[in-house]
This record gives structure tokens, sequence and C-alpha cells, in this order.
């Protein structure tokens, strides 16, 4: 499939894309935290693999490179419109419950927003969408070994800057 997707066949592409949509919207939901947004940078995803295609040298992988592709859309579409990610996820449950969730959720963030912008990558990777130490080194193009030493750095900053003690 992949061999006719370079050829240029559109439907090919969509089906490979069709066929992990989940994944990949859920990938573009973490970074945007908003269904429009997700929704229109997996468009923009879509038109950039249909554009580059051709240069795809390994046909295996396919998913990590256009998930790569994904990752580089939603920081493109962050930073024209400088906009402030939060957590959103409200809980079911009283409204005790709700609010005291949602104070903790945005403290989480106050405290994640200090931290540097390669350590808040690695993090929401790994913690957001669950995703492991190599689908993270493909995804951003660095070695495992890198994955491993942000996210620890990453936590431990978090840890100090929240006052948590280990």
């Amino acid at each position: 499939m992949i061999k006719r997707a370079k050829m240029g066949d559109k439907e090919v592409i969509i089906e490979l894309i069709m066929r992990q949509k989940q994944d990949y919207y859920r990938l573009a939901y973490t970074f945007m935290k908003n269904q429009d947004d997700a929704l229109d940078v997996m468009e923009d995803m879509i038109l950039k693999v249909y554009e580059n295609i051709k240069k795809l040298h390994d046909d295996t992988a396919f998913y990590s490179w256009s998930k790569t592709i994904l990752v580089n859309c939603c920081k493109n579409n962050l930073r024209r419109k400088n906009r402030v990610i939060l957590i959103s996820n409200i809980p079911v449950g009283s409204h005790e419950d709700v609010f005291q969730v949602k104070d903790e959720q945005l403290d989480i963030e106050k405290h994640m927003k200090k931290l540097n912008q390669k350590h808040l990558e690695v993090l929401k990777l790994r913690y957001y969408l669950d995703m492991d130490y190599e689908s993270i080194a493909a995804i951003l193009k660095i070695p495992i070994g890198t994955v491993k030493s942000r996210i620890h750095t990453g936590l431990l900053k978090l840890k100090q800057s929240m006052g948590v003690s280990n």
C-alpha cells in the first residue's frame, strides 16, 4: 500500500491514516486540548503526508513518520496561535470533587508550564498518551537515552517545583 501511496494514490493514504485514526487523534488532542483544533491539525498532517510521501525512505516506518509530522503540525499550530495548553478533563462526580480535581489539575499545569519545552513534550507523550520510550524517540527523532533522561529530569523538576520530596 505504501508503494501505491508513493505513486500519489490519495485514497490509499487516507486508508492508511484511517487505520490508526484513534492514535492520531489522541496524539493531536494531547497537544491541542480541543477537538476542533485536533481535527484541524490532523487535516494539516494528511496534506503534509500526501505532499511528502515520496520522501519516506523506509516503508515500514510510515506510522512513526506520519506521527512525527502530526507532532510538528501541532507545535506549529500552537506557535502560530500562541495558545496555552490546559488539562481540561473534568471527571464526573460531586461538585466538590470536580472542583478539587480541577484545582489539582490547574496546579499541576501551572508547575508544568515552568518546565523546559523538551521536558514537557516527553512527559506529555509518556504520561498523557502512555507511549513507550521507543515510540517517543521515533516521533521526536532523538535517542532513547535522551528520552529517558528528559523524562527523569522533567519529573525531578516538576517534583521540585511542586515541593514534593522523593
